[in-house]
C-alpha cells in the first residue's frame, strides 16, 4: 500500500461522505491536503540524556564514513517521520533516534522524513535508544509499527541500562530475531556491518557506546576517528625515520665519516 492509499485509507468518515464521488477526486483532494500540511520539524523535547545525543551522532557519523563515497541513502536521527493524515492530525510524530533510508538522493538537505514526499520509502534500518521512560514502548509499540507499518527491513533496540541489544530482521512481512555472533554483535545485512558494544572515549565522554563492527571485527571509524588514526600514522613513520635517519649519523660518525 503506497503513502497515499494509506491517506485516503485514514481519513475520517465525513470526509468520505463529501469526497465520495470518484476516486480521482479523492486523490486530488488529498494530494493538496499533504502538499499543504504543516509539519514540525521538532517537538522541543530534549534527548533523554547527554549520553543519547552523543551515541545517535555516533552511529551517523561513522555510517558517513562507511559509506563515504556513497551518495544514495540517507541517514538521519531524532527526526520526525511522517507517514499517514492520520498520525499528523493526531500530533503523533514519531522520530527514531536512528534511521537509514537506502535507494535515495542523500545530497538532499530534510528536516524530517515525509514518505509521501519520498516515493513512499519507509527507512530500511531503525536504531532505537532506550531510556527506563522508552523501554517499555520500543520493544513493543514501536516494534509493532515498524514491523506492520513501516515494513522496515532491520529494527535494532540498545537498552543501555542493560547493556543489551535486541535486533530483528523482516522474513516474509514478520519480525525474527538477528542470531548474534561469536562476539554478541548483531549482524546488519542492510547495512553491511555488525552492531555491537564499544568502551571508549568519543568526544571527550567515555562510556560504553553501540558502535559498527567490520565483520573481520575491525572498528568502523568516524572521520574525526579515521583522520586522527592517519595522523597518527603519519607521525609515527616520520618519528621512525628520523629515528633511522640519527642512527645513521651516529654511525657515520664513530666510523669519521661526514
Amino acid at each position: 500500500m503506497t503513502a497515499l492509499q494509506q491517506a485516503m485509507a485514514y481519513e475520517d468518515e465525513a470526509y468520505e461522505e463529501v469526497y465520495e464521488e470518484t476516486p480521482e477526486r479523492k486523490v486530488r483532494y488529498l494530494d493538496e491536503r499533504l502538499r499543504t500540511l504543516e509539519l514540525p520539524a521538532e517537538d522541543d523535547i530534549p534527548l533523554e540524556t547527554n549520553w543519547h545525543r552523543i551515541q545517535m551522532n555516533l552511529l551517523i557519523d561513522s555510517l558517513h564514513w562507511h559509506w563515504r563515497d556513497r551518495r544514495d541513502y540517507f541517514a538521519g536521527g531524532n527526526m520526525f517521520v511522517y507517514f499517514s493524515l492520520r498520525q499528523v492530525k493526531g500530533e503523533d510524530y514519531r522520530g527514531p533516534d536512528f534511521f537509514v533510508v537506502r535507494g535515495t538522493d542523500g545530497t538532499l538537505d530534510r528536516e524530517s522524513w515525509v514518505v509521501w514526499e519520498e516515493g513512499g520509502r519507509y527507512p530500511d534500518v531503525i536504531v532505537e535508544l532506550a531510556s527506563r521512560t522508552t523501554i517499555r514502548s520500543d520493544l513493543g509499540f514501536k516494534k509493532s509499527l515498524y514491523e506492520r507499518t513501516f515494513r522496515t527491513r532491520e529494527y535494532f533496540c540498545y537498552d543501555p541500562m542493560e547493556e543489551r541489544l535486541h535486533g530483528w530482521e523482516l522474513i516474509r512481512n514478520r519480525y525474527a530475531r538477528i542470531i548474534p555472533d561469536s562476539l554478541g554483535r548483531l549482524p546488519s545485512r542492510e547495512l553491511g556491518v555488525r552492531l555491537g558494544a564499544w568502551e571508549g572515549e568519543y568526544l571527550r565522554v567515555r562510556g560504553l557506546w553501540l558502535r559498527f563492527h567490520a565483520d573481520d571485527g575491525r572498528l568502523v571509524p568516524t572521520r574525526a576517528e579515521a583522520e586522527a588514526r592517519r595522523a597518527e600514522t603519519e607521525a609515527r613513520r616520520a618519528r621512525s625515520a628520523e629515528a633511522e635517519l640519527e642512527r645513521l649519523r651516529a654511525l657515520l660518525a664513530k666510523r669519521g665519516i661526514g
